[in-house]
């Protein structure tokens, strides 16, 4: 209304007059220290002013209920113009029934209408100052006397504001014009605080605000179904931004799909977390999934009628016509696993691809601390993630549903529609798959060109058909368009007979020969291998159980993968470009190239599954080079290298927790290749006792069930060295994967017994604990036991031994000096720990610049938290090469015969 420079007189009476810019507006009388400052030194409400008048020399008098203001102006005429419009602006705002403020009140509703009040340190402040949060704003007083008198310092409009914690009792109050730090008394007070300003901004941001900030992502600022400029309507779940028209649309499809809030209208709904929801996510990154695959003729103008919009987004939303699904779309169990390790990270478009693919949002995590994904992201502190799904949280993706997909379409629907299969009449002939609307139409409604498959994969929906049964009957059919079609017939039968035709018409003749195994999975891959990794080489894949065969394009067959045995499996997505799966197995790596998204991450996921366990017998498990499980080589493993592992007092009699145990039992038969056991993570007995249940509850037995009555039996000979060549031949019986397990176990127990003075566990107390455990006995059975300490007391005779040609025995000596060698050296370095005189040291090391010369030759100590980068700099420095601008040096790792190198990572450690 006013606003100018006047002089004000301090409040002591001090006749100094200090310069003030003053603002009047209809609710405060304001003063600032320059013209441009946003935040005042002192305000006045309007509704307390009952007097103003003039005092001579260009001064007035402010007279409130409780203080008095005296201003002077440059002169007479200046001042008495402020005096009327003061005067007018009380006089009308006492005619009027005025909206009440927090200053405007009176003392005991001005208390009601604060959402918190109390004391808070200030930065630039020597005392407390009394805070006031109130609706949209938040108001400064200097004491609480002001706040009961209604004489302000200033307030902050919560609509420009942002609240961030900074330490235990901090936190900053955030606006475009000034940081306010505030400290509270104590954590619980701090956040208290916290979540009354959050609140505050919430109920700040009017509804052209909110539409405002969301509009300022570019593509927000147009419908995500039909692109009509400034959309002011939401789906929330979806995070999406429509217009009222299709807003209408999307409302019949019920809030099971889609949850339709106004910008502007539905103020309550619009978190700042939400908002940021949008900004981040919005229209861009959901129509990267739900449009992905839109054909022209079918999509939607600002201008397309009703009835178009309808069947656009029911196509999209509810059939999920073009959405780009993910690869592991049609596996229950997977989905809800890479949703748990989704939202701890924030990757938004992996938890929307992944939910909207069929993941359940209340999946078990197998995390009794966090048992659902919203709980894991609590507890990463992913709040953008927690909202995306607490939004979904309702919503009519989940829990699994019958029906099947389109066999026309990119994509399934089944997971949205519940439809059954579109029906169809398919024919193959002359190369070409094509499909017709009955056996009477002579016009195809699509066709495949049998050149273009790329893969077949058989049986793809057992996992997720969770109503009407599995689906067996089913196979998919990837091309070289990336793009996905399903089949379904009646019956398995048919569905093999169907694959198998199409397999022999796209198969190379070379690689015929595939045709002939019981294949889940068949389709060409470009890669490399062996002594030929200059050049990758077309191939022809089969995935049968375990196994991977591969054809090359010469027809050379190539000796099967056993993925169980797989020692590594890297795979990555760079830019366009799929990088290769590293299947890597013993003594031998394939690298698997791709060069269409969608077949790739499939073949990648099969492979993953196939090398993972599979049963509860040791057959299904993984498996190690010399065919001892996995899980069983980890944990012996860790027993024998960690610090108390084998001197551990009473290890495999005392019991670990049971919690831990089970969960540790079941990562390991989940996937023990990517679970490494540490020191400080991993107690002791936790591991034994996870050792020790999962040959107690191994299915089958160690000893199967076929042979176990004869081990049993043969304790009772007399003659030890008939009851050893007894144990001989049994040990020869079991099968290979039986054999390998039970001599890794038995030359574990043997160095465990080696340190009894230390454990206190001899043979006679570890067969007491392990007899019942292997035979799977109710330990009742004395005979378990004997058998178990037999084997450890005449581990070098019975196992210690190598079946030859000639089926005669001889005695491994080398194998034995070795075990002898091992066992000396866990003693020496006890020793040293116990004494106290054990070093960590440097690996010493052997660097060659460029070439393996003897002068080109460096010693250095490696740590182990040394990368490659500095060990690259390290070396160029001790040469006193100066690294040019166009110069790359990499360090590559070689193994011992220099065999075979590989480059390291700049970022990667070098041990």
């Amino acid at each position: 209304i006013k606003a100018g420079w006047l002089d004000k007189n301090p409040p002591q009476g001090s006749y100094i007059y200090q310069k003030r810019w003053v603002k009047l507006d209809a609710d405060y009388l304001r003063y600032f220290d320059s013209e441009k400052d946003t935040y005042s030194k002192r305000l006045i409400p309007v509704s307390s002013i009952s007097r103003v008048s003039s005092i001579g020399d260009q001064k007035f008098e402010v007279v409130t209920n409780n203080r008095n203001f005296v201003f002077r102006a440059e002169n007479d005429a200046d001042r008495n113009e402020w005096i009327w419009t003061l005067q007018q602006i009380a006089e009308e705002r006492k005619s009027k029934a005025p909206e009440r403020t927090l200053m405007s009140s009176a003392t005991d509703s001005a208390t009601e209408l604060a959402n918190k009040s109390g004391f808070l340190e200030l930065r630039g402040f020597k005392h407390k100052l009394f805070v006031v949060v109130a609706g949209d704003k938040v108001f400064l007083y200097k004491n609480a006397e002001d706040y009961q008198q209604r004489i302000g310092i200033t307030y902050i409009e919560m609509n420009v504001g942002n609240v961030k914690e900074v330490d235990r009792r901090g936190f900053d109050l955030t606006t475009p014009y000034r940081i306010f730090s505030f400290s509270a008394d104590s954590e619980q007070e701090k956040e208290e605080w916290v979540e009354a300003m959050q609140q505050s901004i919430t109920e700040a941001l009017s509804n052209s605000e909110v539409a405002e900030r969301i509009w300022a992502v570019e593509f927000n600022r147009f419908c995500a179904d039909c692109g009509s400029p400034k959309p002011d309507w939401a789906s929330v779940n979806l995070c999406i931004v429509i217009c009222k028209r299709c807003a209408g649309e999307h409302r019949g499809l019920g809030p099971g799909i889609t949850k339709v809030r106004s910008l502007k209208m539905d103020r309550k709904v619009w978190t700042e977390e939400l908002i940021e929801l949008f900004q981040q996510f919005g229209n861009m990154m959901a129509n990267q999934f739900w449009a992905a695959n839109v054909p022209p003729s079918e999509a939607i103008s600002p201008t397309s009628g009703s009835q178009e919009r309808r069947r656009f987004v029911i196509a999209k939303y509810r059939e999920g016509k073009y959405r780009h699904y993910h690869p592991l779309f049609g596996n229950q169990e997977e989905l809800d696993r890479a949703l748990c390790a989704a939202v701890t990270t924030s990757d938004l478009a992996e938890t929307q691809a992944l939910l909207f693919c069929g993941a359940s949002v209340t999946c078990d995590t197998g995390d009794p601390q966090c048992p659902t994904p919203l709980a894991l992201a609590e507890r990463s502190g992913q709040r953008l993630q927690m909202e995306f799904l607490l939004h979904n949280k309702t919503s009519g993706w989940f829990g699994g549903c019958c029906g099947a997909g389109q066999s026309s379409g990119k994509l399934l629907s089944a997971l949205l529609c519940c439809a059954e299969f579109s029906r169809r009449w398919c024919t193959l002939q002359d190369g070409v798959l094509s499909y017709y609307e009955n056996d009477r139409n002579t016009v195809p409604n699509g066709e495949i060109r049998v050149e273009e498959i790329v893969c077949l994969p058989l049986h793809s929906c057992w996992a997720w058909h969770r109503c009407s049964g599995p689906h067996e009957g089913t196979f998919e059919v990837y091309t070289e368009a990336d793009r996905l079609y399903l089949f379904g017939l009646e019956n398995p039968g048919s569905a093999q007979e169907w694959l198998k035709s199409i397999a022999k018409s796209f198969v190379h003749p070379h690689a015929e020969e595939l045709l002939a195994l019981d294949f889940e999975r068949l389709g060409r891959l470009h890669y490399k291998g062996g002594l030929t990794l200059e050049r990758a080489q077309e191939g022809w894949f089969a995935l049968v159980g375990s196994m991977l065969y591969v054809c090359s394009e010469d027809g050379h067959r190539q000796e099967p993968l056993q993925l169980r045995k797989l020692q590594e499996l890297c795979d990555g997505v760079w830019g366009n470009t799929y990088s290769p799966a590293e299947p890597r197995c013993a003594g031998r790596t394939l690298y698997i190239q791709g060069e269409r998204k969608l077949d790739f991450l499939g073949w990648v996921h099969a492979i993953q599954k196939a090398a993972g366990g599979s049963g509860d017998t040791l057959s299904e498990q993984q498996m190690t080079e010399s065919d001892v499980p996995l899980l069983v080589d980890r944990c012996i493993d860790y027993i024998t290298q960690c610090g108390m592992g084998l001197t551990s007092e009473g290890i495999y009699r005392k019991s670990g927790q049971n919690s831990k145990t089970t969960s540790l039992l079941e990562m390991l038969q989940r996937d023990a290749r990517r679970i490494r056991l540490k020191e400080g993570e991993h107690q002791v007995d936790d591991v034994a006792n996870t050792l020790k249940r999962f040959f107690r509850d191994l299915g089958d037995g160690l000893f199967t069930q076929q042979w176990a009555p004869d081990w049993l039996w043969a304790t009772a000979l007399e003659d030890e060295e008939a009851k050893v060549g007894k144990y001989r031949q049994l040990l020869a019986a079991l099968p290979p994967v039986n054999r390998a397990t039970l001599k890794a176990l038995i030359n574990h127990l043997f160095r465990v017994q080696c340190f009894s003075g230390e454990n206190q566990m001899n043979t006679h107390n570890l067969a007491i604990v392990f007899g019942p455990t292997l035979f799977q006995t109710d330990g009742k059975d004395y005979k378990a036991g004997r058998v178990v300490e037999d084997l450890i007391s005449h581990y070098v005779e019975i196992f210690n031994v190598a079946l030859m040609a000639s089926l005669s025995w001889q005695v491994n000596d080398q194998e034995m000096k070795k075990q002898q060698d091992e066992i000396t050296a866990i003693m020496k370095m006890r020793e040293a720990s116990s004494s106290g005189t054990q070093q960590a040291g440097d690996f010493i090391c052997t660097v060659y610049l460029e070439e393996k010369k003897t002068e080109t030759e460096q010693h250095v100590k490696i740590p182990a938290t040394m990368t490659a980068e500095e060990l690259i700099f390290e070396i160029l420095d001790r040469r006193k090469i100066v690294m040019k601008e166009k110069d790359y040096w990499s360090c590559f790792e070689v193994n011992e015969r220099e065999e075979a190198e590989r480059p390291l990572h700049y970022s990667e450690k070098v041990l």
